[in-house]
């Protein structure tokens, strides 16, 4: 009797893991299914996805919740960097889909896997990300990407399934969604062009409040420590105030920028935790830090993000870059007031006991109660030697 070869798929439920779990089955694969979730799914969503998976002919499926740990790993260090790829993108799929690997690598060497699947395309940043984490910690496990491999649409997936017995309704179809604790992805259709925005409907959070509401974010080292003066996790806090702020339907846009494999890439998302949060810390940094604090932090950060967008994550200068943005954040510690409005927010200000806007040394525009106008008038002078020398060697004009 022929033993089945063993492959472990990461699967979501949806059309392209769907598509994969048959097919794989098709070619005489025994396969096993692993959700990693990040924060997209509830409880019902759990139960649905694994009942889904056995009707598909899962042989064994489980759910791992690793949000704790994603935000542990991830996400904390993603605020400290105050990350927005192309001053827009909060990082909502690229970062999940690297502890996603991870944990489908850990589940295919416990049962002692012979390869490990994924759904991605192969015009897409995903299949690197993927890939990259499992050459790096299993080069002895095969990887297969059915989708990818068949260059196959998405329609094309649903009449396959049809043809073959599947006939779930696949809501949304033309759009490929991903949700997690840092935002969701809205790709297909719009996002395929250049000018074209994406539809109300296409968003998953409809617009259900219109009446402004001011909540409060409390820092501790950098961390959401507290929502509108309760305590709790920073990721229950995320998802607390996800809640409450994608209600107003914050935090929708496109984002354009270039893939890993070199193309220009759109993708709808809307992530109105993460970029209030992102904001608001941004907002206490600016009180409480040094301009040099500043400045590095913003050339690491964007780096940081750089990098774990292009699935490097398990690089050792990470961890490295983490540590520095770690040690800026001990000083991070405060209140930020937001007022939430219909598809979009202000901050209001801040309070903290490192607020730099002493007035004890002078207000900015106003008064200075540290220095005299004679010390201002040396600093101004001998601030200006360089250029003042330069223009004079020079005999530069600037008439």
């Amino acid at each position: 009797m022929t033993t089945l070869k063993k492959v472990v798929l990461a699967y979501s439920g949806g059309l392209d893991t769907s598509f994969c779990l048959k097919y794989l089955q098709q070619q005489g694969y025994e396969v096993h299914t692993i959700l990693v979730n990040t924060g997209g799914f509830s409880t019902e969503e759990l139960a649905q996805t694994e009942k889904r998976a056995y009707e598909l002919g899962s042989a064994s499926h489980i759910n791992r919740d690793i949000i704790d740990d994603y935000y542990q790993k991830a996400i904390k260090y993603l605020v400290f960097g105050n990350v927005l790829k192309n001053n827009t993108y909060p990082l909502s799929v690229s970062a999940e889909r690297v502890f996603q690997a991870i944990e489908a690598v850990r589940f295919a060497k416990s049962i002692n896997a012979d390869a490990i699947a994924h759904g991605s395309t192969g015009a897409g940043n995903d299949q690197i990300r993927f890939d990259l984490i499992f050459r790096t910690i299993a080069p002895q496990i095969e990887i297969i990407t059915p989708i990818r491999d068949l260059k196959l649409s998405r329609q094309q997936e649903v009449e396959w399934l049809e043809q073959n017995g599947v006939s779930y309704s696949w809501q949304k179809a033309q759009y490929s969604i991903n949700k997690g604790i840092w935002g969701t992805s809205v790709g297909g259709k719009e996002t395929l062009t250049s000018n074209q925005p994406l539809p109300e409907d296409a968003f998953p959070s409809p617009l259900l409040n219109t009446e402004p509401r001011k909540v409060t974010l409390h820092f501790e080292n950098g961390e959401l420590v507290g929502l509108n003066g309760k305590s709790d996790k920073p990721s229950a806090n995320i998802i607390a105030l996800e809640e409450i702020a994608s209600a107003y339907a914050i935090g929708r846009d496109i984002h354009v920028g270039d893939t890993i494999i070199g193309i220009k890439g759109r993708v709808g998302f809307e992530a109105a935790a993460p970029l209030i949060l992102i904001k608001a810390h941004h907002l206490l940094e600016k009180h409480v830090l040094t301009k040099w604090q500043q400045y590095w932090k913003e050339q690491l950060g964007n780096w940081y993000g750089m990098l774990f967008h292009e699935g490097q994550y398990l690089d050792p200068v990470m961890r490295n870059i983490e540590t520095f943005l770690s040690d800026t954040q001990k000083n991070v510690n405060g209140t930020v007031t937001v007022t939430l409005k219909p598809y979009h927010f202000s901050l209001d200000g801040i309070e903290s006991p490192h607020d730099l806007m002493n007035t004890g040394f002078g207000q900015y525009g106003e008064m200075n109660n540290a220095w005299t106008a004679e010390d201002a008038k040396g600093f101004i002078k001998i601030t200006g030697n360089a250029q003042a020398i330069y223009a004079q060697v020079n005999k530069e004009s600037y008439d």
